[in-house]
């Protein structure tokens, strides 16, 4: 007998996804509202340049390593109480951030913060997968999407509104104390509206040699990244490690599988075409976009004097066409399929190669050159997030949604620290090669920002090509995963009976 599905029509729904979204947007608003708050931490506390590199990157590492193990968990253990305990634990430890005596402090509260944001967000989306079939799941990530866009445009804003209001020496400590109503509305919200699930029972328990052999491997991929960023010795031998330990992972999954236990991560998720395209595409695109919102409010406040609040309200037209697109992209993709993320993504190519050419412009007005080609590639990113998500995720069954959101979001966390690394990389390079030319070296980065996102455009355009010229020469076939709830779209955008809700065995 299939499950009833809980659908859209039942408002529990709705209200769930609302207390998971405000939750969301609040460990992914931590990753960017920092960041313009990093020259008042500077000050206040004393922080020297490797410390402050750590209260970024700390957050990003140890947020990439909890996700996959977290959404096991959720698998296992159900949903509900792993999302309450990583809000709970996100909250107390935003409290102990911001009443840092010191920047050994902060950086150790930093890693545990984003411990905790790792163990939430996979529940997030398995919390949709659960809840949602068919075009409401489209709906539903549609508006994951909005919030993924705006906490990433928004955190400077809000972070150059805190610093002005708090001032310079301790305007730092209000962009984590802020996350304190929030967290605690959201965890009151989360206990009364957040369906309870059942534990599910695997074979062998958690698999914590995979944990292990995984967290390294992630472990050793992001510390190159993150010493690259700190301008330190980078240690690139660790790729070799990473690339050993990830295949020893992948044996042992294999063994695990084969001794009749349940693995950490089902290898049968990257078999899935579907999943393994919208993993891929996904992670590249991250690499690209998120390299726009990192170099210009910096080079604005650095190259132009602009103050925190001026350089963090450069990302809002980026946020607002987001939001406005996500929520209509969500609805659209069971229509228009993997089409419609390539546009959205050729869209944000060229805002982002526009802004890199408009960057030339040495003087202040730069804002208001950058707020069409801004515009445009928020507009095309609210095509992007949401919907390749749901794209990804379409033939992954909800019993297993947590591990298989983990697996996307741990690419994404890798594809921004990547990203992140190479828009820096080549900002302070043309910098220092030009002495301090700003316009050149923003355009430079910006220009290297749509070369990435231009591989995410190849990559999905490569595989819908492949797919109709099969489709030609062979009858069309659909491989799920078992127990997978087939969606029935196909990639070109014809429907083949999508949001029949219906349950394989």
């Amino acid at each position: 007998m299939p499950a009833r599905d809980p659908g859209s029509r039942d408002p529990r729904g709705w209200r769930a996804l609302a207390v998971c979204l405000i939750a969301g947007f609040m460990t992914l608003l931590d990753v960017s509202i920092v960041n313009v708050a990093l020259p008042s931490l500077q000050r206040g506390q004393g922080a020297s340049p490797a410390d402050v590199s750590w209260v970024v990157s700390g957050y990003t590492l140890t947020f990439g390593l909890a996700l996959v193990p977290a959404g096991k968990l959720g698998d296992i253990l159900g949903r509900k109480p792993v999302f309450l305990t990583g809000l709970a634990s996100f909250t107390a430890v935003s409290a102990l951030c911001a009443a840092a005596p010191d920047p050994t402090w902060l950086v150790v509260a930093r890693l545990l913060q984003g411990a905790a944001g790792g163990l939430l967000n996979p529940q997030v989306i398995g919390m949709i997968q659960q809840l949602f079939r068919g075009p409401e799941r489209g709906r539903a990530f549609g508006l994951y999407g909005a919030s993924v866009a705006l906490s990433t445009a928004v955190g400077p804003l809000v972070g150059g509104l805190l610093v002005q209001a708090a001032g310079v020496r301790n305007g730092w400590r209000w962009v984590f104390l802020v996350n304190l109503p929030i967290g605690l509305l959201a965890l009151v919200l989360g206990v009364v509206y957040l369906p309870r699930t059942r534990p599910r029972r695997t074979g062998g328990g958690l698999d914590l040699v995979g944990v292990v052999l995984l967290g390294g491997g992630v472990a050793a991929v992001l510390l190159p990244v993150i010493e690259q960023a700190q301008h330190a010795a980078v240690r690139w031998w660790l790729f070799g490690l990473a690339a050993g330990l990830l295949a020893c992972f992948v044996a042992w999954e294999i063994l695990w599988r084969r001794t009749g236990r349940d693995p950490l991560v089902d290898l049968a998720l990257l078999r899935a075409r579907s999943f393994g395209l919208g993993s891929a595409v996904g992670s590249v695109y991250f690499a690209g976009y998120t390299g726009l919102l990192l170099i210009l409010p910096l080079s604005l406040q650095q190259g132009q004097g602009y103050s925190a609040l001026q350089a963090g309200a450069t990302g809002l037209p980026f946020a607002l066409g987001s939001a406005l697109t996500s929520t209509l992209g969500g609805r659209a993709v069971f229509r228009f399929g993997r089409p419609m993320v390539l546009a959205g993504i050729t869209a944000v190519v060229l805002g982002l190669t526009a802004t890199a050419a408009v960057s030339h412009h040495p003087h202040g007005a730069l804002w208001w050159y950058v707020l069409g080609p801004l515009l445009l590639a928020g507009l095309g990113s609210g095509l992007v997030i949401g919907p390749n998500q749901t794209l990804a995720l379409a033939d992954v069954p909800p019993a297993r949604s947590g591990t298989a959101a983990a697996v996307l979001q741990t690419g994404q966390r890798i594809g921004t620290s990547l990203g992140t690394a190479v828009a820096a990389h080549l900002f302070y390079g043309r910098l220092a090669a030009t002495h301090g030319d700003f316009p050149r070296a923003t355009s430079l980065s910006l220009y290297g920002a749509a070369a990435l996102t231009c591989a995410a455009l190849t990559i999905g355009t490569a595989d819908l090509l492949v797919r109709r010229r099969s489709r030609r020469t062979s009858s069309p076939g659909r491989q799920g995963l078992p127990g997978s709830v087939h969606a029935g779209h196909r990639e070109d955008g014809r429907n083949d009976g999508l949001g029949s809700g219906s349950t394989t065995a």
